[in-house]
């Protein structure tokens, strides 16, 4: 054979080769290409689409701090807060002097639920830009809701004269007053809420129950009052003014406003949950029971709902039947001395005497416990006694 025959086959061959091979000749995806498509889907809110996208930009470029807080983005999008904090807290790793990354993981925790955790993000974000509105209104409400009256106050206040006019700010900053003892700044915060919401059944909701947040039993009945009769159907209104009267004692009054709650807003547990309660207290415990299970059904994971479950099976005398639902309040609420001493009165009623006595001995545990923090709290705790010659 000659030569150039040689050669040409042996060109054909390799032709032949590399088709039959492709992966050789295929050159890799560009990550910013793919970065660009996936952001296009998530302006597009293809989510599906985003998530896939951003992902397969980190499986070739994984130190993107962009493609993860943009992934995080796609979860938040998408209520999958988990995910989120996950792709922002990777983001944060990768680039921890970019404050919007605290901003997100601030959020990603506030709808959670996570208020503690929020805190320390958002204040981040406040620390490296004091004019940043968002991060200060977000943190302030994280104060607030995780029980910080006197930092929710110092936070909020700065944004008095851009929030006049938020219904829900003004609340919020009353309430924080309120609790701090600055009664004339609640009275003048509330007076503003009122200017600012006009009279509205609404608004006699929210002042309504700021007073009941307030322990300000006689002012809340007036303004939830002046609520329902203005919409007999708001949300929440017959709730409220319910567990007014429920504080007051007036108990057939409570259940009245309970039971029309329920028709207003079907899906909410709470009212079924008080009228359970009141039942259990009246010595009716199968209406109790049937409360408790209509709240239960809404929301499984009811600590007082599932608490009552058991106490009325122990008072019907079914121990057995009880313990599994003290077990499961107590997971929710483990510091509950009361669910501990219950939990180890149905063990010893079904002859397993260690597990109760256990159970007791926790409930006494924690009674002792909140004692001395209340005594510290109203007595305060004095300073040790100095020795004889350390001075004044």
């Amino acid at each position: 054979m000659k030569k150039a025959s040689i050669l040409g086959i042996a060109f054909l061959f390799l032709i032949a080769f590399s088709r039959g091979s492709g992966t050789c000749q295929q050159s890799p995806p560009n990550p910013k290409t793919l970065f660009e498509e996936a952001q296009r889907a998530l302006v597009a809110h293809d989510y599906a689409k985003a998530e896939q996208g951003f992902r397969e930009v980190l499986r070739i470029a994984p130190h993107s701090a962009t493609a993860y807080s943009n992934l995080g983005v796609v979860y938040m999008r998408l209520r999958r807060y988990d995910r989120a904090i996950e792709a922002f807290k990777n983001a944060k790793k990768i680039a921890p002097q970019v404050t919007g990354l605290d901003l997100n993981l601030g959020l990603a925790y506030y709808h959670q639920n996570e208020f503690a955790r929020a805190i320390p993000s958002f204040a981040r974000v406040l620390q490296s830009d004091p004019g940043q509105a968002q991060a200060r209104y977000l943190l302030g409400m994280s104060y607030f809701l995780n029980g910080d009256f006197v930092h929710t106050v110092a936070t909020l206040e700065p944004l008095f004269n851009s929030q006049k006019t938020n219904l829900h700010f003004l609340l919020v900053l009353g309430i924080a007053y309120g609790k701090v003892k600055r009664t004339q700044d609640s009275t003048r915060t509330f007076e503003q809420l009122v200017r600012a919401g006009g009279d509205s059944a609404y608004l006699h909701l929210l002042i309504g129950k700021a007073h009941l947040d307030l322990q300000e039993i006689s002012l809340a009945q007036s303004e939830l009052e002046k609520a329902v009769v203005l919409d007999p159907k708001l949300r929440f209104g017959h709730y409220n003014l319910g567990v007014v009267y429920q504080k007051q004692g007036k108990m057939d009054q409570a259940m009245a406003q309970f039971r029309e709650e329920m028709l207003i807003t079907p899906g909410n547990p709470a009212s079924a949950e008080n009228l359970g309660v009141i039942y259990l207290e009246q010595g009716d415990p199968d209406q109790a029971l049937a409360m408790f299970r209509k709240a239960i059904a809404i929301d499984s994971k009811l600590p007082i709902s599932l608490d009552g479950m058991g106490k009325v099976y122990l008072r019907k005398g079914q121990p057995e039947q009880a313990i599994p639902y003290f077990q499961r309040a107590l997971a929710i609420a483990p510091d509950s001395a009361k669910m501990h001493f219950q939990l180890g009165q149905a063990y010893l009623k079904t002859g397993q005497r260690e597990k109760g006595q256990k159970e007791i001995n926790e409930a006494a545990r924690l009674q002792a416990e909140a004692r001395k923090k209340f005594e510290d709290m109203v007595s305060g705790k004095l300073p040790a006694p100095k020795a004889p010659g350390d001075g004044p």
